[in-house]
């Protein structure tokens, strides 16, 4: 695998880069069974690290993949131990934060279950091990396997063969990868980016115990968009597009539990395939395309954190489709993976960013709300202080994973300035990074479910009057 760039620092006028040695040899000190942090490996951000950071990250994520499982509950609630450790460390965290992060969360962890050998041998036989996917319990086989399989092959060939081969074990092993908000890509995407066998092991035996509910939905919008116009609309449009169309705006309620498969697909499942089937991108503007999903995510995100008279509040959901976005960078960036493959998942990322738009009442979408947001410290700081007082949130990772991906996706937005699809520029990505953090250090409830509705925030603060906070320019209409 040949080396790469990836971002260093944000800088006032201008993207710096560093090049690693190479991905292969930061890997050779981890295998499929032990995690190994190094100083210089710290991710995309590429933050100084020291010696005691990385013997404590490694240490934490080692005692992570030994004693827990993946999900924490018996309704699927998903173990964010690793991307919690990782983004710490990344973004400069010390040892001891790492180490509170952790025991706030392990503390509710449910411990690994029992290993079945005959069944860790059968896996190798799609046949069967068909017969076992998105069966939680037989997650420690599936980690097992693909331990076995790094060992033999390598972690980028394991990828290739399970993810991207297109065959019949590799179409159903990828759809799996983006269920669950993006878990398991999500957790493959910290394997990959810190080169971890270990942890894109456990990505992919994540991926193996998700189900498929949406496998028609990505099928059918392939079939669909093979008849729709070229070139695409902007993904803002489309966003606007889908709140626009009542019937899929409106298809989910706070109450409904899955709002996906059991509301929006059973309600709008025409309006849904008409819009979706719009995205449809050329192998040429592969690296423009994922700028701008990157850019628009962060947008309509922001956008959504506002309600009027509340205090402002992220959506948990779409959060994850934010947090997610920096695995699109390690992706388009390696050659060992086929362009069609990369550009097939982009489109389902910004198939299901619409999805879950709609699922959540399609809240509005307004620049002028995030310009006119005032952060609560009149003194701007700057991004390490900002990061500082992340370092602090005690939580389970959604929060810093949330600074962070923002962080990023300036530097990939920056590029793209002159474009008619950017949104944020310059003092607009501080206010957004301060929204974050005035966010999640506010009281009550850290998150809203389904911004778009305004049941979800009657459990958010209000806004006291002439406290600092949100403009009072904000106005917005909900559905």
């Amino acid at each position: 695998m040949g080396s790469t760039m990836f971002p260093l620092r944000v800088t006032r006028n201008s993207l710096r880069f560093y090049r690693p040695s190479t991905y292969r040899q930061l890997a050779t000190m981890a295998t499929a069974r032990k995690i190994q942090i190094t100083p210089d490996n710290t991710g995309l951000w590429k933050v100084p690290q020291d010696e005691s950071a990385a013997k404590k990250a490694s240490e934490l994520l080692q005692q992570d993949l030994e004693k827990h499982h993946v999900y924490f509950n018996d309704v699927g609630y998903h173990n964010h131990i690793s991307h919690h450790i990782l983004t710490l460390y990344g973004t400069g965290a010390r040892p001891e934060h790492l180490q509170k992060a952790y025991d706030i969360n392990a503390s509710y962890q449910r411990p690994t279950m029992k290993l079945h050998e005959k069944v860790v041998k059968e896996l190798k036989n799609w046949e069967e091990a068909k017969k076992l996917v998105g069966k939680e319990q037989y997650y420690p086989d599936f980690l097992a396997f693909f331990q076995n399989e790094i060992d033999k092959l390598g972690w980028e060939k394991v990828l290739s063969e399970y993810l991207f081969k297109g065959d019949e074990k590799s179409e159903d092993m990828l759809i799996r990868m983006v269920a669950g908000f993006f878990h398991p890509l999500l957790q493959l995407m910290y394997g990959v980016e810190w080169a971890q066998p270990a942890i894109v092991a456990m990505g992919l035996a994540q991926a193996a115990v998700h189900q498929d509910d949406l496998k028609k939905f990505f099928l059918a919008t392939e079939e669909a968009s093979k008849s729709s116009p070229t070139p695409m609309p902007s993904i803002a449009s489309l966003l606007e597009d889908v709140r626009s169309n009542k019937k899929f705006a409106t298809s989910a309620k706070s109450e409904d539990g899955r709002k996906i498969c059991d509301r929006v697909f059973a309600t709008a499942w025409n309006e849904i395939i008409q819009i979706a089937s719009r995205v449809k991108v050329r192998p040429e503007e592969l690296d423009e395309k994922t700028a701008e999903m990157y850019h628009t995510t962060i947008y309509e995100g922001a956008s959504a954190a506002f309600s009027p008279g509340m205090e402002p509040k992220f959506d948990f959901f779409l959060i994850h489709h934010i947090n997610v976005c920096p695995m699109f960078i390690y992706i388009n960036k390696q050659d060992w993976i086929p362009i069609e493959s990369k550009v097939r998942l982009l489109e389902w990322k910004i198939r299901m960013d619409l999805i879950q738009y709609g699922a959540r009442a399609s809240p509005p979408l307004s620049l002028e709300n995030i310009a006119s947001y005032v952060p609560k410290d009149k003194n701007v700081g700057s991004t390490d202080e900002l990061l500082r007082r992340m370092h602090a949130v005690e939580d389970d990772g959604h929060a810093i994973k949330l600074f962070r991906a923002v962080l990023l996706g300036q530097t990939v937005s920056e590029k793209y300035e002159d474009k008619d699809w950017i949104k944020i520029k310059g003092d607009l990505w501080t206010k957004i990074k301060h929204l974050v953090v005035d966010s999640v250090e506010g009281s009550g409830a850290r998150w809203v479910r389904a911004a778009g509705d305004l049941i979800a925030w009657e459990d958010a603060p209000g806004r006291a009057k002439d406290v600092n906070g949100v403009s009072e320019k904000l106005e917005q209409v909900h559905l």
